[in-house]
Parts: C-alpha cells; sequence; structure tokens
C-alpha cells in the first residue's frame, strides 16, 4: 500500500525539521524523509554562535536534536528512507509522487530540503585516503590528530572556524587558501589571524594528496607564479564549499548552474505543489537561521495551496 500524506519533506536539516514543525501545526499530515541522522549537517558544528536565543553558543548536534524533537512534538512524522524519484502530478489537484528507497508515497505537497554535500577536491590521492587523513568534517575527525599537523582547504567561514577548532587538537594547521585573502567574516579572521598555531599558504591549492597507507603531505601549487612545493601534513580537512543534493531532480525540476532549486521568494518551483527550501534552494544564504527560515515560508506556502484545492 502506497503511504500518503498531505505533505511530504525531503530532508531533515534545518530547513526540513522547520517546513515539517509548521506543515504539522497547520493540522497537516506531514513526514519528514531523511535517508540520515536528523539534523543535517548543522550536526557537524562543534559550536553555533549565530542563532538567536543562544548568547553563549549552542553545539551543532544539540540544536539539530532539538529541531527535531519539536518536530516531531508539532506532529510532524519522521521517516527513514532515501528519496530517489519525484513524479510531478499529472493535473490540478492530483498527488505527486515519491519514489524512495522503503516503497512509493504520495503527498499534496512536496518541499524538497536536501540540502548539500561537501565539494571534494578531485585531485589525485583524495578519494584513496579519505579516511585515511582526508577529511570533511574537522568536528568529527579532529581529535584523531592530536599533536599532529594538519591542512584545511579553503577561505570561508567553514574553513576558518575548522581551522580553530583543530588548533584544540594539532600541533599546527595550515590554511591552505587559493586567493591572498579570506572569505571569512571579519570577527573569525581575526581569531585565525591571532591564533599562533595558525600558519597561512597563501595564492595555492592543492595538487595532489601524497602518502600510503595514510597522509603524508599535499603537492601545493602557486596559482601565481606556478611553482610547486610540498607541505608535510598527518591530515587535510576540505572545506571547499558544498554540492547541492538534486541529482534526482534533473529533467523534474529547474535548477540553476550549479545545481539549485530556482524558486520565487514564497519558496514555489514552477511545479504547483513543489516547494525548496534550505541550501538547496537558489540563492540561498546558506546559514542555519535563514534555513529555518525557508522552512517555515515552504510550509505556509503548502499550506495556502493544498487550501485552495
Amino acid at each position: 500500500m502506497i503511504a500518503h500524506y498531505e505533505v511530504a519533506v525531503i530532508g531533515a536539516g534545518p530547513a526540513g525539521l522547520a517546513a515539517g514543525m509548521y506543515a504539522a501545526r497547520s493540522g497537516l499530515k506531514t513526514a519528514v524523509i531523511e535517508v540520515g541522522f536528523p539534523g543535517g549537517q548543522i550536526s557537524n558544528a562543534a559550536l553555533v554562535e549565530n542563532y538567536p536565543g543562544f548568547a553563549e553558543g549552542v553545539s551543532g548536534m544539540e540544536l539539530g536534536q532539538m529541531m527535531h524533537k519539536q518536530a516531531e512534538k508539532s506532529g510532524a512524522e519522521t521517516l527513514t528512507a532515501e528519496v530517489t524519484g519525484l513524479v510531478p502530478a499529472n493535473g490540478s489537484g492530483a498527488n505527486h509522487l515519491l519514489q524512495t528507497s522503503e516503497g512509493d508515497i504520495t503527498a499534496a505537497a512536496v518541499i524538497v530540503a536536501t540540502g548539500a554535500r561537501y565539494r571534494m577536491l578531485d585531485v589525485p590521492g583524495e578519494v584513496e585516503l579519505t579516511g585515511r587523513g582526508v577529511s570533511y568534517c574537522a568536528t568529527c575527525d579532529g581529535p584523531f590528530f592530536r599533536e599532529k599537523k594538519v591542512a584545511v582547504i579553503g577561505g570561508g567561514d567553514t574553513a576558518i572556524t575548522d581551522a580553530l577548532e583543530l588548533t584544540t587538537f594539532a600541533s599546527k594547521v595550515t590554511v591552505v587558501h587559493r586567493r591572498n585573502e579570506l572569505r571569512a567574516s571579519e570577527a573569525v579572521q581575526k581569531r585565525a589571524m591571532s591564533e599562533p598555531k595558525i600558519d597561512f599558504a597563501w595564492d595555492s591549492v592543492v595538487e595532489e594528496v601524497v602518502g600510503g597507507p595514510v597522509v603524508s603531505s599535499l603537492r601545493l601549487k602557486n596559482t601565481k607564479s606556478g611553482i610547486i612545493s610540498e607541505l608535510s601534513v598527518d591530515g587535510v580537512f576540505v572545506a571547499v564549499g558544498s554540492v547541492p543534493s538534486t541529482g534526482f531532480l534533473y529533467d523534474v525540476l529547474p535548477l540553476d548552474e550549479s545545481g539549485c532549486i530556482i524558486t520565487n521568494e514564497q519558496m514555489e518551483t514552477n511545479i504547483s505543489g513543489v516547494f525548496a527550501a534550505g541550501d538547496v534552494r537558489h540563492g540561498s544564504a546558506r546559514q542555519v537561521i535563514t534555513a529555518a527560515g525557508d522552512g517555515a515560508t515552504a510550509a505556509l506556502s503548502a499550506r495556502r495551496y493544498i487550501s485552495s484545492l
């Protein structure tokens, strides 16, 4: 038997959980579908300092768990499954079909809040040494590098926050950035610049991750001079952005050149009854607070849509 919901939310990060909470509180039968652990990527953050209501900060794991608990308390049902396909409704008032690893689901409205996955460097040695010194989560793997030398690749908030966190464990942290200035917020930059354990390899990109059976060094190329150098490290943390999780939506929804879903300000796509929220959406600020706001907006738009049927 195909399960039916009024609102099906794909993804249980801040956007999906906020959407699930708002939809359920509106009295709509709501399912939040998540293939992994509820909370999304924010769960990997050791400390979230910019979410309102937590003046001293809160761990990402704790914040994600609180959001999940609140969504379920509001009446949203959590389903553990991978969504592999979306078949839009074939007429006004018809239901959309979600194909999942646990069977098909129909819903009057669908909110896509699948977020994004870590972007890889796509250089030799990266895949082979992932889990053997190459990591994409400083919070998860930092403790394995006590008194070791590590590198962080990237120059945004995530990269510099990771570098600061890694100083708790590592003896030295080298930030490798393709430009000669960081993109991180001013407050985070100041902390990093004043941290004695952090060095910077400016105007540099990774050409190869070297090692076997574990990481031993990085081969770097200077973007201005072209000179190749080798940086001895025991681990490398990649923080160069993310890729939206929209692979199952190609040829279904309108996507921009990076694969993000195009919506209007009400989170509506060009398919009636299908909405998108959070990091998966074109124009997202990629902040936990804006993701939650997107989710709330999408749920309210879904409620209006269902009321019009």
